[in-house]
Formats: C-alpha cells, structure tokens, sequence
C-alpha cells in the first residue's frame, strides 16, 4: 500500500503517478478480439461451440443453448426467503428510481410559428452481458436489465456463460425477477460479437450493456458503433474523504469492499489526521486475515491502495478529482459532506455522511451501480434508463414559417457551395 503525505516533498510526482497509473489490461486483448470478432461473423454458431467448449467445458449443442423461463422461476421459488425478499427490495427501489429518469417528450411552436419537438423511443432489443466465475452478481443482473425494462425496450437478451454447465441459481432468480426475455448460454468476447452481429442462433440487438473481464471490455470498445454500449468499465475503485471522527474498522471495510472485487481494483483514503492513518492501516490488516476474499483484497490493497494524508479535506477535494473516482465516499459529519459535495466535480457515484458506506449503492439505495471506472467520470455517467433510449428531433412548417426562415436557409446553402440545398428551400419560397 502506498502512503503519501501531501506535505511531502515530491508529492506531487507521486499523485501524478497514482493518477496516470494503468490498471487495465491491454498486451494482447486486442489482438485476441479481433480474431473472435472475425471468427463470429465468418462461422457464427460454430465459433460459439468451440469457444464454450475450449473456455467453459460446455458442450452447448448436446447440453442446450438457453436457459428457459420455467428455470429461472424455480430458482426464484427456490431461494432463502430472507435472499428472494432481499432481492426483491433491490429491485423495486431500482425501478423506482429509474422510473423517475424517465424523459419527456417535447413539442411546442417557437416565435416564428415552427413546431419543433423531440421524441424519445426504446431501441427494440438489447443485450445483457452477465460474468460467471469470480463475479458472478445477481445485483448486476438487476443493475442491467431493470432499466432496460422501464425504458421499455421489447427484447432483453441476457448472455452468461456456465463453465461446466453451473449456473447461478441467484443470478437465474434474478433474471427472472428483473424479467428477461432471453438467457443464452455463452460467454466472453464472442457473446459480445454474437450479441452485435447475431448468428444462427443468436439475433442481433442494438445496445450491449454489462460487466466483463478485459476480453468483454475490448469487445465492447471496438464493436460500438455496430451497436451501442454502456461504457467501456475497468477495474473497480473507491475513494474515501474521511476525517479522524470515524471508526477506522468501519472505514477499513469500506476500502475492502471494493479491493475484494479484483487484483486490480483500486481503494484510497484521503484524511486529514496521521494517527487516523496508521489505525485504518492496522484495521486493514486485520481485516484482511478473516476475509474469505482476502488472497484477492490483499494483492489489490498491495499493488494499488494508497493512504493519503493532507493538510485539510476541503483543500484536498481538487485531488480528489483529478481521480474522477467510480466511487467516492465523504465520510464526515453531514453538513460538511454537503459542503465537500459542492467541491466535487467528476465521481460516478457519490456516498454522504458517516452512514452511507458504497455497499449500500451497488445492491438497494436505487441508482444504477454500473459506473466510469478508470477516470472516465470526468465525461461519462452511470448506466440509466437513456442508455436504452434515443430521442429523434421533428420540425414542422408552413407556408408564413418558410416564407420567415427559409431566405436564411438558402443563403447559408449558397456560402457552403451547396445549391441543391438552397433550391429545395427557394422552391417553395
């Protein structure tokens, strides 16, 4: 774990560092995908067989391709009742949440009697990519699809593999609750490109959203355009702004929550107290030993976890967003969480007051928990409802409304060397 006093000579370089430091993987990523990609649109189905046997041990011809309906009802019927109401609450905050992101359609006549107006309208299919293995998250599966629902899209195809054809019956009983149309069972860079391109059993969709390894992020990256997608997400993060008042166990846990997602997930502490520091650093170690995640927390806190000491907290919010975190935690007396809330700028998802860990956030508070990762906040926001939606702009006008802006239309054609254009206004001037 790196520790770092802002008052130190040569802090500067060292946040630099920090900042610009990479966590993704990349060597050859990109080279693999490109040849998955090919090999999906040249072979289809037949690359998905060889690919899920060869990756999954999963023979999708003999053992089936979907997981059906009736499945994922009886894994729902199956659960722990304090699990199924569990998930339940998650998803019903979820879709209330999103419900209220809802957008309105306008149209309306300006001051030269134009009507002009925009309408917003669900793509028709969209694609949900789900993790099996080491994230394998029923929260994610709610995350995805709920806000594709309340968007209104009319096909929500879920792609997921099953390595030696195990499924997670939480994950099926969430697909279920959340309302999914189709499960297929295939996974990594080829699911995506299946998704994107469609094969022979697989139909295409419009917009490909959900978490993934690198070769899924890669995909992703060089498939939009085809398709839409979410975001192109890293490694997981969390910043916490924490000041000596707080319990360190409880902030120790909450950099945990996100080091235990992967080796190179990122956790850091900004506070305004050295001893504070040092007991948040014990606790971490502590902690560390009893966490059944521990092998991976503890390769993440090593690797990529930083301590930082500074001066003020208020001072220190201008690094703070320099890291344009996926996570951020001010961990402070309320008012003040409010009066560092008005310092941030660029974090995917914010957490306030001593009372909000970020766990809360990735399972039942209601916003989305597909958030920028890798400093993307600094221009991108979390998935929402309009990443399953586009809105297409109208105009409508008369004879008095041409008559009034259609001169103007026509000069501006004549300046680009465009008369096509200006004849098609100035006809029917």
């Amino acid at each position: 774990m790196q520790r770092l006093n802002a008052s130190d000579t040569g802090f500067s370089e060292a946040f630099d560092a920090l900042v610009n430091g990479r966590r993704e993987a990349d060597a050859d990523v990109s080279r693999d995908v490109v040849q998955t990609i090919r090999d999906v649109r040249a072979y289809g189905d037949a690359t998905l067989v060889e690919m899920t046997q060869r990756f999954d041990g999963f023979d999708l011809n003999s053992a089936g391709w979907q997981i059906d309906a009736a499945q994922c009802k009886a894994a729902y019927e199956g659960l722990d009742a304090d699990l199924r109401d569990a998930l339940t609450l998650a998803a019903r905050r979820i879709e209330a949440y999103h419900q209220a992101q809802l957008p309105e359609n306008r149209d309306y006549r300006d001051s030269d009697n134009v009507r002009l107006g925009a309408r917003w309208s669900a793509v028709d299919a969209a694609g949900v990519y789900v993790p099996g293995g080491r994230a394998a998250y029923p929260s994610s599966v709610l995350m995805n699809i709920i806000p594709a629902k309340v968007a209104g899209v009319a096909r929500i195809v879920m792609v997921t593999p099953t390595p030696g054809g195990e499924t997670n019956q939480t994950v099926m009983a969430a697909a279920h609750l959340a309302g999914v149309d189709e499960i297929w069972r295939v996974g990594g860079a080829q699911a995506i490109a299946a998704l994107a391109y469609g094969t022979e059993h697989i139909r295409p969709v419009d917009v490909i959203t959900g978490p993934g390894n690198a070769w899924v992020a890669e995909a992703k990256r060089q498939l939009y355009g085809v398709v839409g997608i979410d975001m192109v997400a890293g490694p997981s993060e969390i910043v916490v702004v924490a000041d000596a008042q707080n319990d360190p166990d409880w902030i120790a846990a909450d950099l945990l929550s996100q080091a235990e997602h992967d080796p190179t997930s990122q956790s850091i502490l900004f506070t305004d107290n050295a001893d504070f520091a040092d007991q948040v650093s014990a606790a971490v170690d502590v902690q560390l030993t009893a966490l059944s995640t521990g092998v991976v927390a503890r390769a993440s806190w090593t690797d990529f976890g930083a301590i930082i000491v500074v001066d003020d907290l208020e001072g220190a919010m201008p690094l703070v967003n320099r890291l344009a975190a996926e996570h951020l935690e001010l961990a402070v007396d309320d008012d003040r969480a409010e009066r560092l809330f008005d310092l941030v700028r660029h974090a995917g998802s914010v957490f306030l007051g001593r009372m909000t860990p970020e766990a809360i956030g990735d399972y039942v508070a209601g916003p989305n928990h597909v958030l920028p990762t890798g400093r993307r906040a600094r221009f991108a926001s979390g998935l929402s409802v309009l990443d399953f939606m586009k809105r297409t702009s109208f105009i409508a006008l008369d004879r008095n409304a041409i008559n009034v802006i259609g001169p103007a239309a026509a000069t501006l054609a004549d300046a680009e060397g465009l008369p096509a254009h200006a004849a098609s206004v100035r006809k029917r001037l």
